[in-house]
C-alpha cells in the first residue's frame, strides 16, 4: 500500500518526467502547438529565410564576378582611372626674357615682386602679446603697423583690412625687401602672392623702341607686349611654360613615393638690339635740346650703319617711359620716326640725280641754264626757294644749290614710269621691314594716277610722303654702293647659356650701280662743302648729305606744317653711318641747313667717336658746280 501510494501522483498535479527521461514526440508536438500563436503558418519563416539566403548569394555572386573582372579582365584600366583621380598638374611659368642693347646693357627685364593680400576674417583675430600684455590686436592696429612699411595712408589701409572677405589685395608689386619687413611683423591674415614685374632701368631711354607691357581685354595680366619690341618679339621673349604633375593624397598634399613627372620650362631668349645705349641717349638729349633752341614742336633723329643697316639710335622727342606709359600721350607711345609721314622735300633730289645718271641722261658735269621759274610742257610753273637770274649750273651744282627748277629740267628726261620705279626701288611706298609694329609704308601713288603737277613734283620730294627712316634708307643705299639693305633693330638672340644666335640677314637689293652711287656721293659731299649743308661739317671727317624743307600734315589735317631736315653720311670716303634729322615747325628758321644740319654734326660726331671710326683720308676733287 505504501508503495502504491508513492507511485500515484497527488490529486491535481501532473507527473514530472524522470531525470534524464526524454519527452515523447507527441507531447513535444502538442506542447509546441499549444505555445504557437494562432493565425501563423509554420512554412512562412522558412520561405523568408530562403529568400534572404538567395539574395545574399546573388550579391556575393555579383561581387565575385566583379572581382574576377577587376583581377582578370580590366585591372589596368581601373587602376589608371584611380591614379588619374589622384593626379594634379601645375604650370611652371617662365620669366619674360630681357631686352638688351648691342653691348648687353639691360633695357628691359623681369624682377620678382609680391602682391600682398589680406584675409579680413583672419586679421580680425590678430593679437600681439609682449610680456603677457596685449600690445596690438585686430585690423586697425595691423594697419598702424603696416602703413609705414607700405608707404600707405593708415586710414586707407585700414579700410582694406576691415571686413568679412577672405581675399582682398592691399598692395601690388611689393619688392622682396618690403615683403620681408611685412613678414617679420607676423600679422595673422596677411599673405603674399609671388608675381613677376617688368621694369625698365633706363626710364625713357629707347622707350619708343623697347615698348611696354600691360593687360588686354582677352589676355588679363601685365606681361603682354603692347608696343615696340615687347610686342613684335613676344614669342621669343615668353618662351614655353613647363608643367609639374604629382600624385596627391586625400588631404591634397603630394604623396612622397607617388607619381612625379616634370616637363621643364623652356625660357625665352633675350632680344639683343642693335641700339647702342650711349648713342641713343645722346641722340635723344641732343634732339630735346634742338627743340628748345629752335622752338620746333617735335622731331626725330636716326643713326644707322651704312653697310649693315643696323640702327644705332632711333630717337623720338617726348619718348614714352615704359615704366609709366600712361603718363605719355597715346600718339607718343610708339616710334613716330617710323609712323609719321611727311614730304621728304629736297632730300629726295638725290634719287632724281641717281636715276638720271643711271639711265645715262646726264653726268655730274652736264650743263644747264637754270631759271628761277620754269614752266613745263603741260603748263605747270615751278619756282626755286630763292629768286635768282639765269644761272649756268652743272648737274652737281643743281644738287648743291638745291634748285627745284634745275631738278625738274633733269628729271623730266626720265619717263614717268622710270620716276616711279626709282622712287620705289629706293624704298618709298613700302615699309622698310625694320620689324616694328605699326610701321607706315608712306604714300606713293602709282605713276598712272599722277596728275599734271605731281609727275614733276615727285622729282624734288613733293607729292609723296615718307617716314624719317625711309629718308635715311635713300642715303644708306647710296653710301652702300647702290645696294639697299633692310634696316634692323635686332642684332640677335641670347640663349639661356649665354650664346648669341645672330639674326638672318636679308639679301641686299641692287638699286643703282656702284659707279652711279659713288658719283652721287661725291655730288652730296659738295653740298656740305659749298652748298646748303655747311653746318653739317665734322672736323676730321668728310661728310656727304642733303638739306630739306618740305610740308607735312599739321594738326588741322592740312599740309600746313613745315619739316626742316638734313640727312648725311660720314665718313663720305668710307661710309660708316647715316644720320637723319627732322624737326617739325621750327620757329627760329624753316631751313634744314640752319636748324637740322647742326644737330646732324653733333650726333654724327658722337657716334663716330663712340664707334671708334677712324678719320677720313685726303680730300677728293669735287665736281664743278658752274660753267662759263
Amino acid at each position: 500500500m505504501g508503495d502504491s501510494d508513492q507511485r500515484r501522483p497527488a490529486a491535481g498535479r501532473r507527473p514530472q518526467p524522470r531525470q534524464g527521461a526524454r519527452p515523447s514526440r507527441a507531447r513535444a508536438t502538442a506542447s509546441a502547438a499549444a505555445k504557437r500563436p494562432r493565425g501563423l503558418s509554420i512554412g512562412r519563416p522558412h520561405m523568408r529565410q530562403q529568400a534572404i539566403t538567395l539574395g545574399a548569394l546573388g550579391i556575393l555572386t555579383v561581387f565575385a564576378a566583379r572581382l574576377v573582372m577587376i583581377q582578370g579582365v580590366d585591372p589596368d584600366d581601373l587602376a589608371t582611372q584611380a591614379l588619374e583621380s589622384r593626379l594634379a598638374t601645375s604650370t611652371v611659368a617662365t620669366d619674360r626674357a630681357d631686352i638688351v642693347d648691342r653691348n648687353g646693357e639691360v633695357l628691359a627685364t623681369s624682377v620678382n615682386r609680391y602682391h600682398v593680400w589680406v584675409n579680413q576674417q583672419k586679421i580680425a583675430e590678430f593679437k600681439r602679446v609682449e610680456d603677457g600684455v596685449v600690445v596690438a590686436e585686430g585690423a586697425l592696429d595691423a594697419a598702424e603697423i603696416l602703413a609705414p612699411i607700405l608707404d600707405m595712408d593708415e586710414s586707407e589701409l585700414a579700410a582694406k583690412l576691415v571686413g568679412d572677405e577672405t581675399f582682398v589685395y592691399i598692395a601690388k608689386y611689393v619688392t622682396p625687401e618690403t615683403w620681408n619687413l611685412i613678414s617679420d611683423e607676423g600679422i595673422y591674415g596677411i599673405e603674399p602672392e609671388a608675381v613677376s614685374e617688368r621694369t625698365y632701368p633706363n626710364g625713357d631711354l629707347a622707350g619708343n623702341i623697347v615698348g611696354f607691357v600691360g593687360g588686354t581685354a582677352d589676355k588679363q595680366g601685365v606681361n603682354w607686349g603692347l608696343a615696340g619690341m615687347e610686342k613684335s618679339q613676344e614669342e621669343n621673349l615668353l618662351g614655353t611654360d613647363g608643367s609639374l604633375t604629382y600624385e596627391r593624397g586625400g588631404n591634397g598634399t603630394a604623396i612622397p613615393t607617388g607619381v612625379l613627372e616634370e616637363t621643364p620650362a623652356e625660357p625665352g631668349q633675350d632680344v639683343v638690339l642693335t641700339i647702342d645705349r650711349d648713342i641713343q641717349y645722346y641722340a635723344q638729349s641732343r634732339l630735346e635740346e634742338a627743340l628748345s633752341v629752335t622752338g620746333a614742336s617735335h622731331g626725330f633723329v636716326t643713326v644707322e650703319d651704312a653697310k649693315t643697316g643696323e640702327i644705332y639710335a632711333l630717337a623720338d622727342s617726348g619718348t614714352v617711359d615704359p615704366n609709366d606709359p600712361g603718363a605719355t600721350d597715346g600718339s607718343s607711345r610708339s616710334s613716330r620716326a617710323i609712323e609719321d609721314v611727311f614730304e621728304p622735300g629736297s632730300t629726295a633730289k638725290a634719287i632724281t640725280m641717281a636715276a638720271a645718271i643711271e639711265e645715262g641722261v646726264i653726268t655730274p658735269t652736264s650743263r644747264f641754264e637754270v631759271p628761277y621759274e620754269y614752266t613745263t610742257a603741260n603748263g605747270q610753273t615751278f619756282k626755286d626757294s630763292h629768286e635768282h637770274g639765269l644761272d649756268k649750273m652743272t648737274a652737281a651744282g643743281i644738287l648743291v644749290d638745291s634748285s627745284n627748277t634745275g631738278t625738274i629740267m633733269i628729271g623730266q628726261q626720265l619717263t614717268e614710269q622710270q620716276r616711279y620705279d626709282y622712287l620705289r626701288a629706293f624704298g618709298f611706298g613700302q615699309t622698310t621691314g625694320i620689324g616694328m609694329p605699326s610701321e607706315s609704308a608712306g604714300l606713293l601713288s602709282n605713276w598712272e594716277n599722277w596728275d599734271g603737277r605731281s609727275k614733276y613734283a615727285v622729282l624734288y620730294g613733293q607729292a609723296v610722303a615718307v617716314t624719317a627712316l625711309q629718308t635715311s634708307q635713300v642715303y644708306q643705299t647710296l653710301a652702300n654702293g647702290g645696294e639697299r639693305i633692310t634696316p634692323t633693330l635686332i642684332k640677335g638672340y641670347r640663349n639661356a647659356d649665354g650664346t648669341i644666335t645672330e639674326r638672318e640677314q636679308e639679301e641686299p637689293v641692287r638699286v643703282v650701280s656702284e659707279e652711279t652711287a659713288d658719283q652721287v656721293m661725291l655730288m652730296l659731299e659738295d653740298v656740305t662743302e659749298d652748298g646748303t649743308g655747311k653746318q653739317a661739317q665734322i672736323d676730321g671727317y668728310r661728310v656727304a648729305g642733303k638739306t630739306g624743307t618740305a610740308q607735312a600734315v599739321g594738326p588741322t589735317g592740312e599740309l600746313d606744317s613745315i619739316v626742316a631736315s638734313f640727312v648725311g653720311v660720314a665718313p663720305a670716303d668710307d661710309p660708316a653711318i647715316v644720320v637723319s634729322v627732322s624737326l617739325f615747325d621750327p620757329k627760329s628758321s624753316i631751313w634744314g641747313g640752319e636748324v637740322a644740319a647742326p644737330v646732324f654734326s653733333d650726333v654724327a660726331t658722337f657716334a663716330l667717336q663712340t664707334l671708334r671710326v677712324p678719320p677720313s683720308g685726303p680730300d677728293e676733287e669735287l665736281y664743278p658746280t658752274t660753267w662759263e
